[in-house]
């Protein structure tokens, strides 16, 4: 009896091969294997908004770039620019450095942050997919790296990197062509708004909080009382 039951369920399985480990359709599509044009095409438009209110005028950014796809970076950098430009962030607040590729990127933007000059960092890149798995583990490296930065540091470390599968994706969103949007503009206002938050959450130690936000790695009243005095730098490691 127990035998039969068994078989039973084995040729249920065998018939039904959608499971909780078995690709569904729409995740085929996603990774390649269904060749979408929605697939495609996903996330070339901006899907965030923001408000009009950010005030970035007192803060000062750091852009991390490589030169690995330099043409594409470059439209990238400059939407970012455009970004921060529109949320009053003075040129002369802004700091450019270039790495060679994106796997130098988390290492560059721990150094920037551990720096204290700026307020918060955009790693700006793209990865295209090739024909071996060299994007696979360079993306997730980085996108680790990127992570660790952020939480390591306190710093807000945007990830402005474009894993794509091919050129006609990674210029929909690093330029205007074909009706795309650059992300670069969308990088910066994030950076805008990160900075702004954790400059908001440093000031609430003067409100009885101070223990809360100490265990978090806010600063305390005291420590920001004794830093206002102190002037600050131009932002950037020189």
């Amino acid at each position: 009896m127990i035998g039969r039951t068994l078989l039973t369920v084995a040729l249920s399985m065998a018939a039904a091969p959608t499971s909780a480990f078995a690709p569904s359709r729409s995740n085929r599509a996603l990774s390649g294997g269904g060749n979408s044009a929605a697939a495609l095409k996903m996330a070339a438009e901006s899907e965030v908004s923001f408000s009009e209110d950010l005030d970035g005028s007192t803060l000062r950014i750091g852009i991390l770039r490589t030169r690995w796809n330099d043409e594409h970076v470059s439209n990238l950098v400059d939407g970012i620019k455009a970004g921060v430009k529109e949320c009053k962030v003075p040129d002369d607040n802004l700091f450019i450095k270039e790495v060679p590729g994106c796997y130098e990127l988390p290492y560059a933007a721990k150094l920037l942050a551990m720096s204290g000059t700026v307020d918060a960092i955009i790693c700006a890149g793209v990865l295209i997919k090739g024909d071996t798995l060299h994007f696979e583990y360079i993306s997730d490296a980085v996108t680790r790296g990127i992570m660790d930065v952020n939480l390591g540091t306190m710093t807000p470390v945007i990830y402005g990197v474009l894993n794509c599968v091919d050129e006609e994706q990674v210029r929909k969103r690093s330029s205007g062509e074909g009706g795309g949007h650059n992300h670069g503009e969308d990088w910066g206002k994030t950076a805008v708004e990160m900075a702004l938050m954790r400059r908001e959450a440093l000031s609430k130690g003067a409100s009885g909080k101070v223990k809360e936000l100490a265990a978090m790695g806010f600063q305390s009243a005291a420590d920001k009382t004794a830093s206002e005095g102190v002037e600050k730098g131009k932002p950037g490691f020189f």
